[in-house]
């Protein structure tokens, strides 16, 4: 996409806490002493304010050292009940989204969406499929269950969309417009929006709790720390590299390190989400672009569009172990796991094709032709509660 002649301002503004008292009882042999005994005891003193242990309305968390742990291979929620396993490829310049069969690796039907569709996205409570028409400022939505299309909503500028992890709002990376903008997840109605100084928001992850996301600002090298349930900005840095271009965000399963691609440092960023201090730089491939966590929460896998490969990324060792070359070359971009884990879908953004590689040997199972431009594709459906958007981020 091309940087925005549009612009606005920042706003920044910091959160609140919750303050927690605890009640003290006492035995039955503490209850026969006499008020004069009684009257003697010290007074308890009030506990100390504490932070709340996550976002009002959001899912309780199944386990605390793995915020994937509702993604484990084939642990399918009752709202994806009898969908049909498939991949859709938003065409950027084919104004087109590719249905594919992920069992023949073939290209089933060609649907005709807005202006140049970026991205396809789960809604967070798993039954629509929102295409994101950027420059025909729309929402497409897909029936999951049947494969067509229904509403197409009027939104402004929609790169990218994610939605809060209580459900309560969806949130537009209006790239263009230089503006989060935080709408009823159903309706697509402005609730509130949050105008940014960064250029070229665009993608986004979640912390542990949910009381904040991390926000990657492609065209200015910037990073944004955003206040869930305040619906503000409450910080901001550059990126310690000139020419920076930050791309996929993702948090770790035990929800201490953020990770951001950066196409142009051919790395990804290491950064503490809670403190916001600069991030270190590990470098993976030319072009580092997409980030998917495996199905076991042990690996993430790292899409290097500049040169052809993807990086496998070892949570636990916190270092890169393999590295996958497609054999006739690439442009992998953006996609997501299959259902069993057993299949890393990337689209190949100047091939006009699809990639399917082997999650276990990385070998490349499939190479299929689609439209011009191929994007943000999601494989659907996926395990997981809920989704908190983009290619389909699941918890």
């Amino acid at each position: 996409m091309l940087p925005s002649l549009r612009t606005t301002t920042a706003t920044v503004l910091l959160g609140g806490v919750l303050v927690a008292a605890l009640a003290a009882c006492g035995t039955p042999g503490d209850r026969a002493r006499s008020s004069r005994t009684e009257a003697a005891a010290p007074p308890v003193k009030p506990a100390r304010a504490a932070t709340p242990p996550g976002l009002p309305g959001m899912p309780p968390v199944l386990d605390p050292k793995d915020v994937y742990a509702a993604d484990r291979a084939g642990k399918l929620s009752p709202a994806v009940k009898g969908f049909p396993s498939r991949v859709y490829v938003p065409n950027t310049n084919s104004d087109t989204v590719s249905v594919i069969d992920p069992a023949t690796y073939k290209v089933i039907e060609t649907i005709p969406v807005g202006r140049q569709p970026q991205h396809v996205v789960p809604s967070w409570d798993l039954k629509t499929l929102w295409v994101n028409n950027d420059v025909g400022d729309s929402l497409t939505a897909i029936d999951p269950a049947t494969g067509k299309t229904g509403r197409t909503l009027e939104v402004s500028d929609p790169y990218n969309l994610y939605f809060t992890p209580n459900g309560k709002y969806a949130v537009v990376m209006a790239s263009l417009d230089r503006e989060l903008v935080f709408r009823d997840p159903k309706t697509m109605d402005r609730a509130k929006t949050v105008p940014v100084s960064c250029s070229g928001v665009n993608h986004a992850d979640f912390s542990a709790d949910g009381r904040y996301f991390i926000v990657s600002c492609e065209f200015s090298g910037e990073l944004l720390k955003v206040d869930t349930e305040k619906m503000e900005v409450v910080g901001q840095q550059k990126l310690p590299m000139q020419g920076a271009m930050p791309q996929d965000v993702k948090i770790s399963p035990d929800g201490s390190t953020f990770y951001i691609a950066d196409m142009m440092a051919h790395g990804m960023w290491v950064l503490d989400g809670k403190k916001f201090t600069t991030p270190k730089l590990l470098p993976t491939g030319k072009g580092c672009h997409g980030l998917y966590v495996s199905r076991d929460s042990k690996e993430m896998y790292i899409s290097n569009r500049g040169e052809g490969s993807v990086s496998v990324f070892d949570f636990g060792k916190k270092e890169l172990t393999k590295k996958w070359q497609l054999p006739d070359g690439g442009s992998p971009d953006m996609g997501g796991v299959s259902a069993d884990g057993k299949v890393l879908w990337l689209s190949g953004r100047y091939d006009a094709e699809v990639y399917a590689i082997d999650t276990t040997s990385g070998k490349q199972l499939a190479r299929i032709p689609v439209g011009s431009g191929p994007h943000g594709l999601a494989v659907y459906p996926q395990p997981g509660r809920y989704s908190l958007g983009h290619t389909g981020v699941f918890r």
